[in-house]
């Protein structure tokens, strides 16, 4: 077994990482546009169920022409996806796949095809099926596309935190102990939670943008004011949810992740009453030398800020990178062995693996046989680590981490300030409505004739360019946290247990390269094709009808 790896190409697994990456950024393009708009055609069609008001419908149908483009893209990424696990990561695949395999499978079955099932109701059912039917159908659809998304982030959060298996070293497998375990376990629930909630978030931005651009033209007036309305809402309950949702996840990854946390807030050495490091200056192009600094240059902090994210004490103990490196004792009193320590335990598993084995084939007692699985369990937690050349190695790329998440962090603020914004004018609170406007004028952002008005259709073009700008704003903030998510767990694909180049396929790196930059000519394709007729179905605008249900 470690003969395997260790003769697999190295340039494979650049090639690998690359591909996969590629495939992931670029369906996440995708995705959460379609959580997004699911949720805004819903609330649209349902105010049609309970009017019977045409325009509610027509309204519907304009948004669905739109998710139905950019959910056909999404399926074509997601399935390349899948299919890489095998052709590129097949010693992963065969050491997990009981466990990595079954929501997957699940997600295969049944949420894919309750949502092909329904989005064919919802798109050619309006005249023949009842409206309340209708409406479940556009419903589901949007919920079969957040529960795949379910099934898809359980096995991203198996990877990141591990649970609910057992290693059996007869088929060489980690098979599943329990299936709840893994389908609710806390880090999945908290990355599900925050995930599609931020796609809430791109949905409601790509609305307000597409809108604000029919009221730049001065066109389809009442459809654009009113999707803001929804959009509005759902954006500011999304942007909230996302900063509380985030604050739980980053709770989760300090207790499971020590080293993410580390990497994301460029902290080398740990301590208790530790701050949230707002700005500093990391290099992006290198890898910080955290052995002999104590800090990141021209750090700016919030006191006791990151003690309270990660334990909800500002007084609480954080790692940081040099005390996860070298071992630390945990607040509770036990010691956290350092990597050294564990890359040691880690290759006493790995030897005790191959013993049992050749034991077994050999005919031993049954007491050698124990004697070897008793030192294969003791050392489990640690077995990926025995393919650890160098500590170090366990130390994810810093600039990357440090930067995407204060990106993030940073988006989300603007996007909470501007859905608040945005509420409070198209739904003239009183008092809020008139000091906003006037806040926004003498600062120059309205004109002086908006001051007291609570229009929005006459405003000029750049107020509404600035909605336009939040589209790509919002796509940067979520691929950024993805980064973190990714970025922050490497070198491990299975956090602690299977290193990158351990669950490698052996093939040459050659034939992975050329596939890369196939999928990434394809990719690049099917982006522009879908923003092409994303464009021109919005220059067409909605389809109005004058007849009633």
């Amino acid at each position: 077994m470690n003969d395997l790896f260790l003769n697999i190409d190295t340039c494979s697994i650049d090639w690998a990482r690359a591909q996969f990456a590629l495939t992931a950024i670029y369906h996440w393009l995708f995705v959460p546009l379609t959580l997004g708009l699911a949720v805004i055609m819903g609330i649209a069609e349902t105010c049609w169920y309970r009017t019977r008001d045409t325009f509610w419908r027509d309204t519907a149908q304009f948004w669905q022409k739109l998710f139905g483009v950019n959910f056909a893209m999404g399926v074509a990424t997601g399935i390349i996806l899948e299919f890489e696990f095998g052709t590129n990561w097949s010693n992963y695949s065969w050491f997990v796949g009981d466990i990595f395999g079954a929501p997957l499978a699940i997600e295969g079955i049944v949420a894919f095809f309750m949502e092909s099932t329904f989005v064919a109701v919802m798109y050619f059912g309006w005249k023949k099926v009842s409206p309340g039917f209708h409406l479940a159908s556009t419903w589901l659809t949007g919920l079969g596309a957040t529960i795949s998304a379910w099934w898809i982030l359980v096995a991203n959060a198996w990877m990141q935190y591990p649970v609910g298996c057992e290693f059996n070293p007869d088929t060489m497998r980690n098979e599943m102990a329990s299936f709840l375990d893994v389908a609710l376990s806390p880090f999945a629930i908290d990355k599900f939670c925050h995930t599609v909630i931020s796609a809430w978030i791109i949905g409601a931005i790509f609305v307000v943008a597409v809108s604000c651009w029919y009221l730049m033209k001065k066109r389809d007036t009442k459809l654009a004011v009113q999707s803001i309305k929804i959009a509005v809402v759902v954006g500011l309950i999304a942007s909230l949810g996302a900063a509380m949702t985030g604050h739980k996840s980053a709770q989760s990854v300090a207790q499971v992740q020590p080293m993410k946390l580390a990497a994301m807030e460029a902290l080398y050495d740990g301590g208790k009453d530790i701050g949230l490091t707002a700005v500093a200056w990391v290099n992006p192009f290198c890898q910080p030398d955290y052995q002999h600094e104590s800090e990141a240059p021209m750090k700016i902090e919030m006191p006791y800020a990151l003690s309270f994210m990660a334990t909800n004490d500002i007084h609480g103990y954080v790692p940081g990178i040099n005390d996860i490196l070298n071992g630390y004792t945990k607040p509770d009193g036990t010691r956290e062995p350092s990597v050294e320590e564990k890359m040691a335990r880690g290759k006493k598993a790995i030897e005790a693996l191959a013993t049992y084995r050749h034991a077994k084939a050999e005919g031993s007692t049954e007491e050698e046989l124990t004697e070897q699985i008793s030192t294969l369990n003791e050392n489990m937690p640690y077995f990926g680590y025995g393919y650890v050349k160098d500590k170090n190695d366990v130390v994810p790329y810093v600039p990357v981490n440090f930067w995407a998440f204060r990106i993030m962090v940073i988006l989300g603020c603007i996007f909470i300030l501007f859905f608040g914004l945005m509420c409070i004018m198209v739904f003239k609170i009183p008092y809020l409505s008139i000091i906003t406007r006037r806040l926004l004028t003498t600062i120059g952002i309205l004109p002086e004739t908006q001051a007291d008005s609570n229009d929005i259709t006459g405003l000029p073009a750049w107020h509404y360019w600035l909605a336009i700008i939040l589209v790509p704003l919002a796509y940067i903030a979520s691929e950024s946290g993805w980064l973190v998510a990714e970025f922050g767990r490497q070198p491990w694909t299975i956090q602690d247990m299977l290193p990158t180049w351990v669950a490698v396929s052996d093939i040459n790196g050659f034939s992975v390269a050329l596939t890369f930059f196939l999928f990434l000519f394809l990719f690049t394709l099917m982006l522009g094709v879908e923003i092409s007729i994303l464009l021109k179905q919005i220059k067409k605008g909605p389809d109005y009808t004058s007849d009633s249900l």
